[in-house]
């Protein structure tokens, strides 16, 4: 379902995200892409996972699965994952710190929930996004980054938490090696606090994660899960309402001048890339997960619709 502003110069379109369950069995947001909007800038995937509560004995579970042609930017807001991948990498991500993995010509990896957070139960709300590489750095060499809570820019003033998750904005750049322009962050808003958005970057989005959220000078708010598309150019006010506070995902940069196909896990420039991938997993070719004996079958659901275009 789209709403669709009529009049407003500064939105461009209100999208409301697909749900799902999760194979862990809690629900999933899907807010991009959407049949209205397939990318914002070089992002091709938005999810909001949760927020979920596990008993003992029960976790978040995403078995080696691959990629290519894209970057995965995954922060929690709450919980704990560990991730391992074919590169023999393993690390644990937790609130406030920054995964970001670079496909690139291809890379197998899990992400699941501790065994020690198993034992006692956990919560677990996160956000992970899809970042397509530019056609010249689509094919580069896998890699795995983590970054801790204190090497991510974080600005705290007038009732906004402003945390620079991965490119620049607000005169502050992240140590997130990206490979396009881009922004990506999370803007946490007190009860009647206001935030700017910049027009710095020509597309740009707001995802509200929790609460809810006024644009100054027009009637009514945006809740939860709407993802609020923002026409190039625009500078808006945002603001929390009186005695609610507002969570907030901000994501924007410049868009490509070529379409993307998007297949399950594979993004690239090149539809003919995708089938190589799907022939790769199918036959095994990825190299896998140390540890991990899970395989993943390709979703014949998808399979007459490889070629969809972002």
């Amino acid at each position: 379902m789209t709403i669709r502003h009529a009049g407003v110069l500064d939105i461009d379109t209100v999208v409301l995200p697909v749900s799902s369950e999760s194979g862990s069995g809690f629900e999933v947001r899907r807010a991009l892409p959407s049949k209205h909007r397939r990318m914002v800038g070089p992002f091709v995937l938005l999810e909001q996972m949760g927020p979920a509560v596990f008993s003992t004995g029960q976790g978040f579970d995403a078995g080696p699965h691959p990629h290519i042609g894209l970057a995965a930017v995954t922060y929690l807001i709450d919980g704990e994952i560990v991730h391992r991948d074919n590169l023999g990498k393993v690390q644990a991500l937790r609130p406030g710190e920054v995964s970001w993995m670079t496909a690139g010509s291809g890379i197998v990896h899990s992400e699941r929930t501790p065994v020690e957070a198993r034992s006692s139960g956990s919560n677990f709300f996160g956000i992970q996004a899809w970042v397509a590489l530019p056609c010249r750095h689509e094919e580069v060499a896998a890699d795995f980054a983590h970054y801790t809570e204190l090497e991510i820019p974080r600005t705290c003033a007038r009732g906004v938490e402003f945390t620079l998750i991965a490119g620049t904005s607000d005169g502050l750049v992240s140590p997130v090696k990206t490979f396009s322009d881009l922004v990506f962050a999370e803007i946490v808003l007190t009860s009647g606090a206001r935030y700017q958005v910049r027009s710095e970057h020509h597309e740009r989005a707001i995802y509200v994660v929790a609460g809810e959220v006024e644009i100054v000078g027009r009637p009514g708010s945006f809740r939860e899960a709407e993802l609020i598309l923002l026409e190039p150019g625009a500078e808006i006010v945002l603001k929390a309402p009186a005695f609610h506070s507002a969570r907030l995902m901000l994501m924007g940069g410049e868009p490509f001048s070529e379409p993307r196909h998007v297949y399950w896990n594979f993004v690239s420039s090149s539809a003919e890339r995708i089938e190589q991938a799907k022939t790769d997993w199918r036959e095994r070719r990825f190299p896998g997960v140390p540890g991990e004996e899970e395989f993943a079958s390709l979703p014949a659901d998808l399979d007459q619709d490889a070629n969809r275009s972002f």
